[in-house]
């Protein structure tokens, strides 16, 4: 078994975005807005601002209390749209009930909608025209390039159908000419699914849900869930100690997909500044 290191891949793409930016001379800017005090989303939103300041891109951070109104949260975002200087904007999710996350999502200009959620930007995903890439699955994407990992052809089983993960993943696998099976909740026979798999995608949020009699010998694993076990350790989808007894690749949990997923976001803003100021196709 092989690891498929998200840290030194992402460092890679983190480091060419970083080389483009010095090279051209250009500010790229991102604003992150962060609804309330969830500790999960302050640690991502920090490791973003540590991936812009590496890469040369301008962060701004708008901090709003957790009783934000819906209506004050959409006149920043229209704010925001409106400052030429802003190129790629991202409000951290999840929000406090009384947001409607589709709302917030439609409010971002498509140009700037560097999580690549807008529907505009989803229906470009889906048919083939996409500028902008949604974050984590371009990610998975970018690790089984750097690996040469080719999915032409290859089955690959998405574990999962969110419209963060499952769904653009199925949509990046199509495009690259694997053969796609999504699976989720109301799935049947799941493990004889996977067992068919030549590469498997686990999106699921569940600490151990993938088990080694799941896996096919020789497969290759994408683990993209995380959670917190009760000792605090972070675990993935995969059960990792036995999964690599089968599998001939897999991401490790923390390290794997997480890294990569904030790489593309860098990747993303200088696409939308680049959208935005002329220098690719509107």
């Amino acid at each position: 078994m092989q690891i498929l290191d998200g840290k030194a891949v992402s460092l890679a793409v983190k480091t060419a975005v970083r080389d483009e930016i010095a090279k051209e001379g250009i500010a790229p800017c991102l604003a992150v807005i962060l609804v309330g005090n969830d500790p999960a989303s302050r640690v991502y939103v920090n490791n973003k601002k540590k991936a812009c300041a590496f890469c040369g891109i301008r962060s701004l951070e708008f901090t709003l209390p957790e009783n934000t109104a819906q209506e004050e949260l959409l006149g920043l975002i229209d704010d925001l749209n409106r400052d030429e200087t802003v190129n790629g904007i991202l409000c951290q999710l999840p929000v406090p009930k009384q947001i409607s996350e589709k709302e917030v999502i439609a409010r971002i200009n498509p140009k700037k909608d560097v999580d690549c959620f807008h529907n505009e930007n989803v229906g470009r995903l889906w048919t083939g025209s996409f500028r902008l890439k949604p974050c984590t699955p371009a990610g998975v994407m970018a690790l089984l390039d750097h690996y040469g990992i080719d999915p032409d052809g290859k089955h690959c089983v998405v574990i999962g159908r969110s419209n963060i993960v499952g769904k653009p993943m199925a949509a990046l696998m199509l495009e690259r000419n694997a053969t796609v099976t999504v699976c989720h909740s109301r799935t049947r026979n799941l493990k004889e699914i996977c067992l068919q798999a030549d590469i498997i995608v686990s999106a699921v949020g569940k600490a151990r849900f993938l088990t080694a009699d799941m896996v096919p010998e020789g497969a290759v694993v994408l683990d993209v869930g995380i959670s917190r076990l009760p000792d605090g350790t972070l675990c993935g989808d995969a059960d990792f100690d036995k999964v690599k007894e089968k599998a001939a690749w897999l991401t490790p949990v923390p390290g794997g997909c997480g890294p990569m997923t904030i790489a593309v976001l860098m990747q993303n803003t200088l696409t939308a500044y680049r959208i935005q100021t002329g220098a690719v196709g509107k």
